[in-house]
């Protein structure tokens, strides 16, 4: 595979089409002529600190087009760059820093002071981009193998991992996105991700290479999904990425038909919804870890009313492989679930500093002497078509009632319910220990969500052990900086969120304000109503038995659990007490 490298590849555009528009925000806007002379002084600074290929450049800056000046010139210097987000907390940004040992980092005036008190050698970007030049068309060339970019993510031990992306890979997902999007001189793209999340590079380089423009919405606009679809709208973007939570709000907004925007590119996060019938513009959904250079599959999502699956994370992008592999890394049989691997043109080089881990996730290809896969540890299923079905991770299955449950399998059935913006279902632990699901919903706007209605729906599809417990309303679900939804940051459930049906109806009687704090007790809720049904607030038949023995140790009567199932709620319960007091005093 031969692909044109990006820092060669944009030099090229803007010899082309100098003046065309490449990047602008809110304070500064940049032509090809523009934005290729502010890159080259910033490498020609750069070299100042002996940087070159496979050396490390950090770039601490705010979303902005400087930050794309700042990676271009980086590229342009032949080093690799590693976005670093000026918001990350103070220690986790100390610990990037010691780990991948940057020779100099790139900052201004305004981030300068939120980096770690060690001396780091730094480069403002500001005065580097003004300071005259006597190298301009010198730039060293990078080849395949060296690296383009490092981007630090999560890990399980607590401990960020720095992920490291040849030439050769960024260059394959250039092409690829350049092909099957169609992408033009004429096209006009949001750079909406923050800069260390890995969705900017998918974001800034198919355009810039294509001679389209790069917008940056401002801060305000990203956070407001009907701002932002009139941000889109009255900037005439034409395609642009923004993640699965902010995607699943815009489609369900109306739309102008005449809008320019024609794919609307979305990942980061399980997709729960289909889009609407006459949505003007195509959702595609993408699936890839940072180990596999953003993007791995890919895949329009079509209409589909009653959906009650998850939509398909499409197929595989050019030059990539994706295997579905049992415990002994075998073929699972066709339809069947397993573990992704993946292969091709797309794996990192490995974990920066990391042998061990890279060894972990990279295992050899066990049909391929020589070859590399990637473990994901999500399950997936391949269907027929070469599509792919994304059923969760492997270490995400949580245990109900002695059943395995997959969250996003609920949160699929829950988002395909009318009224249902966006959601997400988590399992909690209550005060005695038990687990139970909690789901989170944010309701469309002008719809009136029901408890009973939710429950009752779901258990057309749903066993009785799959349906929440609980449903929180909220506003908005909660974000990581990368666009996925930030479960640790949901709230617990209580009086104030917990969604109901009608007014709270408080106790009237002895007996009722008795059994409220038994079911309040017995099933971890605030504020129960005494309208509210035993069911429909995560009880069941094993609860049942303990909610008929405290009955009797309390109220000095037997009921059987079948009393339970005709009388539900607090109140007619309360009245079955009150008829079995009666009959044993008669």
């Amino acid at each position: 595979m031969i692909f044109d490298l990006v820092p060669q590849a944009v030099a090229s555009q803007a010899a082309e089409t100098p003046d065309a528009l490449a990047v602008t925000d809110t304070s500064l806007t940049l032509t090809y002529r523009e934005l290729d002379r502010r890159a080259r002084r910033l490498a020609e600074a750069l070299r100042g600190f002996d940087v070159g290929p496979d050396t490390i450049v950090a770039i601490c800056l705010e979303r902005s087009a400087a930050f794309v000046v700042a990676a271009l010139g980086v590229l342009q210097a032949g080093a690799a760059y590693l976005p670093l987000d000026p918001a990350t907390p103070a220690e986790r940004l100390a610990f990037m820093f010691q780990d991948a040992a940057p020779r100099v980092t790139i900052t201004d005036v305004r981030v300068d002071a939120r980096l770690p008190s060690a001396v780091w050698p730094r480069l403002d970007v500001h005065e580097a981009m003004a300071r005259p030049t006597t190298l301009a068309a010198h730039h060293d060339v990078p080849k395949q193998e060296h690296l383009a970019y490092v981007i630090y993510t999560s890990g399980s031990t607590g401990r960020p991992k720095g992920v490291e992306i040849t030439h050769g890979s960024l260059a394959n997902l250039v092409a690829w996105h350049r092909r099957a999007f169609g992408v033009t001189a004429d096209d006009r793209a949001p750079l909406y991700a923050s800069p260390a999340f890995d969705a900017a590079v998918w974001e800034i380089w198919p355009y810039l290479v294509s001679g389209a423009s790069v917008h940056l919405p401002p801060d305000a606009v990203r956070t407001d999904p009907e701002a932002l679809r009139d941000w889109l709208v009255a900037h005439a973007i034409t395609i642009g990425f923004v993640p699965t939570p902010v995607a699943e709000r815009l489609i369900a907004l109306p739309w102008p038909t005449w809008t320019a925007l024609r794919t609307l590119l979305t990942g980061a996060d399980t997709l729960h919804r289909y889009p609407p019938d006459g949505l003007p513009f195509v959702l595609v959904n993408n699936y890839g870890p940072t180990e596999c250079t953003v993007v791995t599959t890919s895949g329009p999502v079509e209409p589909e009313p009653f959906g009650e699956t998850l939509p398909t994370i499409g197929r595989p992008i050019d030059n990539v492989d994706v295997l579905i592999l049992d415990e002994a890394m075998r073929p699972v049989a066709p339809d069947a679930a397993g573990e992704l691997y993946i292969g091709g043109a797309g794996l990192a080089r490995g974990y920066r500093g990391r042998p061990d881990l890279t060894a972990e996730r990279f295992v050899p290809h066990p049909d391929e002497p020589g070859a590399r896969l990637y473990r994901t540890g999500d399950r997936a299923r391949l269907l027929g078509d070469g599509r792919v079905t994304f059923l969760g991770r492997v270490d995400d299955q949580v245990k109900i009632r002695g059943y395995r449950v997959e969250p996003d399998e609920i949160a699929a059935a829950l988002g395909a319910q009318p009224g249902v913006s966006v959601c997400a279902v988590v399992a909690r632990d209550d005060d005695g220990g038990e687990r139970r699901l909690v789901a989170y919903v944010v309701a469309a706007p002008g719809a009136a969500l029901g408890r009973e209605a939710l429950g009752t729906a779901l258990r057309r599809s749903l066993p009785d052990y799959m349906v929440p417990a609980t449903f929180v309303v909220l506003s908005s679900l909660p974000l990581t900086t990368n666009g996925k939804v930030d479960r640790a940051a949901l709230p617990a459930p209580d009086a104030s969120n917990t969604l109901r049906d009608g007014e709270l109806v408080a106790p009237r009687t002895e007996v009722e304000t008795e059994l409220a704090a038994i079911l309040s007790a017995l099933l971890a809720v605030e504020g129960v109503s005494v309208e509210d049904n035993f069911f429909l607030l995560g009880g069941h038949s094993l609860l049942g038995t303990q909610l008929i023995v405290r009955v009797r140790d309390v109220f000095g009567v037997e009921l059987s659990l079948r009393t339970l199932f005709d009388a539900p709620t607090i109140a007619d319960l309360a009245a079955e007490i009150e008829r079995a007091r009666l009959a044993e005093a008669a």
